[in-house]
């Protein structure tokens, strides 16, 4: 039982309730960050960090914080967490702490995160907590990392230009091009580029869901067929 509900949080987090694109949190750095697949790739990790520390911590609390001040402390636990992978970033990662800009400590207003850690996070044990903010946060990060992908390929005719900006020098071989000829289109790595690509992804993600359930259906029925139509046996 206890795996099928694991599983069930782990399937939640990538694909039936993704934040990105059936929950619709976390857009203003999604659309504003994501022209590039290293870009996403780099926010999407620190939000992940910030929501499975702040989960773990939110967790361990959830009994002895007052119920009347429970959401300035998460706040209070989320915005820590923050600031040390701000931090961190400006050490190890200056250069992507630099194109990133404003929208890392922005990661404090999430609604994500400060939504699973209310609805989630202090009902629930540590493991279950962790589960959750793993899932979440790397169906965030994919979703951030696609979308980057998809308007750096349509706008640049490039991929994972700017790796050396996570990885180091090592990885500026990593750069995938279509070819000296390719133009771009302007329209992908503006703001309205944004929009649509992140439209495009949610019509993609409820045609593949539409298509799972009739296929259930179908199967489900043809189940119930085939067992109407075998013979009753006498004794």
């Amino acid at each position: 039982m206890a795996d099928s509900t694991y599983g069930n949080l782990i399937k939640n987090g990538l694909w039936g309730n993704n934040q990105a694109l059936v929950a619709l949190l976390g857009l203003c750095p999604l659309l504003a960050v994501t022209n590039t697949a290293i870009n996403g790739l780099g926010l999407g990790i620190a939000t992940l960090l910030v929501l499975t520390l702040s989960n773990i911590t939110v967790s361990l609390i959830r009994n002895v914080v007052p119920e009347e001040v429970r959401l300035p402390i998460f706040v209070l636990v989320i915005a820590s967490f923050v600031t040390a992978v701000e931090l961190s970033m400006n050490a190890y990662f200056y250069e992507l702490y630099k194109v990133l800009g404003i929208f890392i400590p922005l990661i404090v207003t999430n609604c994500a995160i400060i939504g699973r850690a209310e609805a989630f996070a202090s009902k629930n044990n540590v493991l279950r907590s962790t589960v959750d903010a793993l899932a979440m946060g790397v169906g965030f990060t994919l979703v951030l990392a696609t979308l980057g992908a998809i308007r750096e390929i349509i706008g640049m005719g490039t991929l994972f230009s700017q790796a050396h900006l996570m990885f180091g020098d090592a990885a500026r071989g990593f750069t995938i091009t279509l070819g000296d000829d390719f133009q771009g289109m302007l329209l992908a790595i503006l703001p309205p580029g944004a929009f649509i690509g992140l439209g495009l992804l949610i019509a993609l993600k409820n045609i593949l869901d539409q298509r799972a359930t009739r296929a259930k259906i179908a199967t489900a029925r043809s189940g119930v067929d085939a067992s109407g139509a075998q013979p009753s046996s006498v004794g």
